[in-house]
């Protein structure tokens, strides 16, 4: 029988769940401070917790619940990590290097059904939703991966931008975040933080009510909604006239920048035109929005899109910038290994077909 991971519980879940069980705060206190400060591998490792708190803690939880099953290393250190989860799914996390820390991405769900013409993430469709517990544990196999390395480096930042959606997965999205901000934990600063939604209106205003102080960015790449339609199926069901109103709920509410996401494809919507309407779309919201301008990795199954040239990802840049637009454009990783979300996840599962 599989055990859920003892990394889906926060803190306070923690503390409440030995309570009822005659255990004292203090030593929910102890166990969380060996599950993230002292990163322990086993239980029987906490060895200043009660022996019959660990064979408890033992009976109903794991701390490992997913193996790596792949790993691929790029030149600029970027590490792609295949984890298979206990019902012999894979999923993808990614570690990246900064000139200003760590960052690690992390896969909310197992596949995605938001149908993004030119993504490699839904290529195979959603099959579950991750725990809270599952999207903790991939963060922490990184960190465990680090750690073994013995250079003392710690994971800095976290984006929420892997397989899958995250605000289609709300409530484990939420317990992730607050069990690694959590200041007696992993104590990773909210505004080093960034969540990626393709726009679930309903979940921006869900989102922005729980004042959760973490960075918003949202996956826009159309600045009209026949484009957006025609690349993002999701846009049909929610338009622009629904999404930009959510934006602008958060915008007032947290006076937080939030960054639109935009991706280059070569001749669909990299064109000074597009340019144009995208800086007329934001004009009112400008002070608080940065567009991040994404080259594209291409993906074999999605060959009628190409990677835009320099020079035009350049003009478009410059021709933001004249209109006053904040922007910037995504300094590529692991350009040299499967770059693309979801790409090593799809090529490893047809690999292992074609042997078996």
């Amino acid at each position: 029988m599989n055990k859920d991971s003892i990394y889906g519980l926060t803190f306070e879940q923690l503390t409440a769940w030995l309570a009822e069980r005659g255990h004292k705060k203090s030593r929910a206190a102890l166990v969380w401070e060996g599950l993230y400060r002292k990163r322990v591998a086993s239980f029987a490792e906490m060895t200043d917790v009660h022996k019959e708190c660990l064979e408890l803690l033992d009976d109903h939880f794991a701390l490992r619940t997913m193996s790596e099953h792949y790993k691929q290393e790029s030149v600029d250190g970027t590490n792609k990590f295949l984890f298979r989860l206990q019902d012999g799914n894979l999923i993808e996390t990614v570690l990246m290097r900064h000139k200003f820390g760590l960052s690690v991405c992390v896969t909310t769900q197992v596949g995605c059904n938001i149908g993004c013409s030119f993504c490699a993430s839904g290529l195979i469709k959603k099959s579950r939703d991750l725990s809270s517990g599952e999207i903790v544990e991939q963060l922490m196999h990184v960190q465990h991966h680090l750690d073994a390395a013995g250079q003392g480096e710690l994971v800095s930042h976290i984006v929420v931008m892997g397989i899958g959606e995250p605000f289609d997965n709300f409530v484990n999205l939420v317990n992730f975040l607050n069990i690694v901000k959590h200041q007696k934990g992993l104590a990773i600063a909210a505004r080093h933080i960034t969540v990626s939604t393709s726009g679930l209106a309903d979940k921006i205003y869900d989102f922005t009510d729980a004042d959760l102080r973490v960075n918003l960015a949202i996956s826009l790449h159309a600045p009209n909604n026949e484009l957006r339609t025609r690349i993002m199926k999701i846009n049909k069901a929610i338009p622009l006239e629904k999404l930009m109103p959510a934006i602008d709920y958060y915008l007032a509410k947290t006076r937080r920048r939030i960054t639109l996401e935009y991706i280059l494809l070569k001749d669909v919507n990299d064109q000074r035109e597009h340019a144009l309407e995208l800086a007329e779309l934001i004009a009112d919201r400008r002070p608080l929005v940065n567009v991040n301008l994404i080259p594209y990795n291409p993906v074999d199954e999605h060959s009628q899109y190409k990677r835009t040239d320099r020079s035009t990802v350049s003009a478009f840049y410059d021709t933001l910038k004249k209109q006053g637009v904040s922007c910037s454009v995504r300094l590529e990783h692991g350009a040299d290994i499967d770059a693309a979300c979801g790409q090593l996840r799809s090529k490893r599962i047809k690999a292992e077909a074609v042997s078996t």
